[in-house]
């Protein structure tokens, strides 16, 4: 029950085969121009020579990724308050400590997270899965850890000394067997006129004998959290705009609109899980951008309107065919 009420932390440790769990952490310097995900986790296959643990990079400012392979003995995690190490780099909710050194990239250096923003949970509802969480028959688990925080400290990368302090921060994870047959997410802390974020996932997801398509979008405008899901009774709409999409949820008086902005050219092919084992089938970028407008419908206001920049944009399977919520 622990790791239901408190879905950051490891939820495997009694899993020995057909399971992944991995840990997103989206860090952009102030001046918008470096950007990282560096995504530490486990990999159990079929058998005990498929199982390892990782660490895998996407660099947003070479537009480069890396795959890491570290054996599975490497990972190492807390039963108590969330902390995980993969070979000698420590990975928390208040900092990353890292001595990363591959053929092609080296990252070494300690940053710091403060004033984090977490999403709002209760004992019925822990975390931004909810109820889901006491369901454990399902493919897929996701939560969303940090929507916003701000950074102190420094990464030497390959030889080069970036300053991320007054920087953002996003955090999330995901557990389970297999990412959904098909998926879409939209991430951005990088807003220019006032403190805010978005995060936003999709996805067709497996459940019992049947499937069903949801779900979950979290927004931040200063101190004021607003949550569109299927849990809740959001309603959404989604259309393509080639490889960009238009989305426009609403929930009682509340109307969310997110347009994405993206070039085909930077985005990364990068590894997911299907049954435990990763596979190079996710397409994601960090340089997109997503335009937000939040309205209040009954008393026709406009609560936010921005851009945000260094957005992360991913998507998996064939989403805009598969994906027709309405």
């Amino acid at each position: 029950m622990k790791e239901i009420f408190n879905p950051d932390l490891y939820h495997g440790k009694h899993k020995k085969k057909n399971f992944f769990e991995g840990w997103y952490y989206k860090i952009v310097d102030k001046n918008d121009s470096h950007k990282l995900a560096i995504i530490p986790g486990i990999s159990y296959g079929d058998s005990e020579d498929q199982h390892h643990s990782f660490i895998q990079i996407l660099n947003g400012y070479e537009n480069k990724y890396y795959y890491i392979s570290y054996p599975h003995e490497d990972f190492k995690y807390s039963n108590n308050k969330f902390r995980i190490c993969v070979n000698s780099n420590i990975f928390s909710m208040d900092n990353l400590d890292l001595s990363i050194d591959d053929n092609d990239i080296k990252i070494k250096g300690h940053i710091v997270f403060k004033n984090n923003v977490k999403w709002p949970g209760t004992i019925l509802n822990p975390g931004s899965m909810g109820f889901y969480n006491y369901l454990k028959f399902m493919e897929c688990y996701s939560q969303v850890c940090v929507l916003n925080g701000s950074i102190v400290g420094n990464l030497d990368i390959n030889g080069k000394d970036i300053d991320f302090t007054g920087g953002k921060v996003y955090i999330e994870k995901n557990w389970g067997k297999s990412f959904p047959k098909s998926w879409l997410w939209i991430q951005s802390n990088s807003f220019k006129d006032r403190k805010a974020s978005v995060t936003c996932s999709l996805g067709n997801v497996p459940f019992l004998f049947s499937s069903f398509q949801g779900f979950l979008i979290g927004v931040t405008i200063e101190n004021q959290f607003y949550s569109f899901t299927t849990m809740n009774r959001s309603k959404i709409k989604i259309q393509s705009l080639g490889d960009d999409i238009v989305l426009t949820v609403k929930k009682k008086n509340l109307k969310l609109t997110l347009k994405t902005f993206s070039k085909k050219d930077t985005f990364l092919l990068c590894n997911g899980p299907k049954k435990g084992l990763m596979s190079p089938f996710v397409k994601e970028t960090l340089s997109g951008q997503v335009y937000m407008l939040l309205e209040d419908t009954q008393n026709n206001k406009k609560i936010f309107e921005d851009i945000g920049s260094s957005a992360g944009i991913e998507y998996g399977g064939d989403f805009l065919n598969a994906i027709k919520i309405k």
